[in-house]
């Protein structure tokens, strides 16, 4: 499939949008995927909407641990993160974990990854088999809110089959 914007590169990012209670879907290759998203940056300014996520349901004592939190690796700071909204570095995640689980659970709804890998990945059998059960464990949590209890059952029962294939295997 070719990009819908410049039709020249294959498309790899595929977008959902809604305007106006219309959806359209919009396929794009890398580079008009990244100038797609400075431009919505730009518009909708990503920053403001994490630093306002970060911010829900905060007890005082939280809120100044993260005024004062920097990573020690690249000095950025937790406050500098709800600006930018970007991290500066990839030990930003270990420095400020304490206050990105909540943020990452509440904009994804788990702490763990819960989708499909790409095939680029790589994934071995052992791990693909891993990804599965994580992903039965997230429909699980889903249908325990929804208070779907015979789908979860069912959902449990596949978890456990997984599991004692892996045992077996293993063993």
């Amino acid at each position: 499939m070719l990009c819908d914007v410049c039709g020249k590169n294959t498309a790899t990012v595929h977008l959902t949008e809604i305007i106006d209670d219309q959806m359209s879907e919009l396929h794009l290759c890398e580079e008009c995927a990244r100038k797609k998203s400075s431009q919505m940056e730009q518009q909708f300014g990503l920053s403001d909407l994490l630093a306002g996520l970060a911010d829900i349901e905060k007890p005082p004592q939280e809120e100044k641990e993260s005024n004062v939190a920097k990573c020690p690796n690249c000095g950025m700071s937790y406050k500098d993160f709800k600006k930018i909204g970007r991290l500066g570095c990839s030990e930003c995640y270990s420095a400020f974990k304490k206050f990105l689980y909540p943020l990452l659970k509440r904009i994804h709804g788990s702490s763990i990854h819960c989708g499909k890998c790409p095939p680029k990945t790589g994934a071995t059998k052992a791990n693909k088999k891993k990804m599965d059960i994580q992903q039965l464990r997230c429909k699980l949590q889903d249908a325990i809110q929804r208070e779907a209890y015979e789908e979860a059952a069912i959902i449990r029962d596949q978890i456990r089959q997984l599991q004692e294939k892996e045992k077996k295997q293993e063993g």
